[in-house]
């Protein structure tokens, strides 16, 4: 009996190890390095949490059209290396983003540079430098 439980205990470990391991994506089987993207606009909402923060970005075209663009970052301690604060992105704020495109066609994108109100550009912790 007590070696089942040992048996079982290592297997649950064993499981909730790989969890993680399976929610998280592959870099380059989400973005495509082949279609680069480069936008201005405000940014609307910021999610500062892991795996990777986020935030969004309407952008206005010539006719006045919005299309909103969600924006993949790094990993939370990579960000904050890199010098951003929870608070660098704030509701309202024109910014520029440089980065790779989905390869699903939609408005998201792997942020790599973005550059910031007062003119400072920070690197976005991508995996896009990187991809695996």
């Amino acid at each position: 009996m007590r070696v089942s439980a040992v048996i079982c205990g290592a297997v649950l470990t064993a499981m909730m190890g790989a969890v993680p391991m399976l929610a998280h994506h592959s870099f380059a089987a989400e973005y495509d390095t082949n279609k680069p993207v480069k936008i201005t606009g405000v940014v609307t909402k910021m999610e500062w949490m892991n795996p990777h923060a986020r935030f969004y970005v309407d952008v206005k075209d010539a006719d006045g059209k919005v299309t909103s663009w969600n924006f993949e970052l790094g990993a939370i301690p990579v960000l904050l290396k890199q010098g951003w604060r929870k608070d660098s992105l704030k509701e309202g704020d024109q910014v520029t983003v440089e980065g790779v495109a989905a390869k699903d066609g939609s408005n998201t994108a792997s942020a790599r540079r973005v550059t910031l109100p007062d003119g400072r550009r920070v690197f976005a912790g991508s995996a896009a430098d990187n991809p695996q």
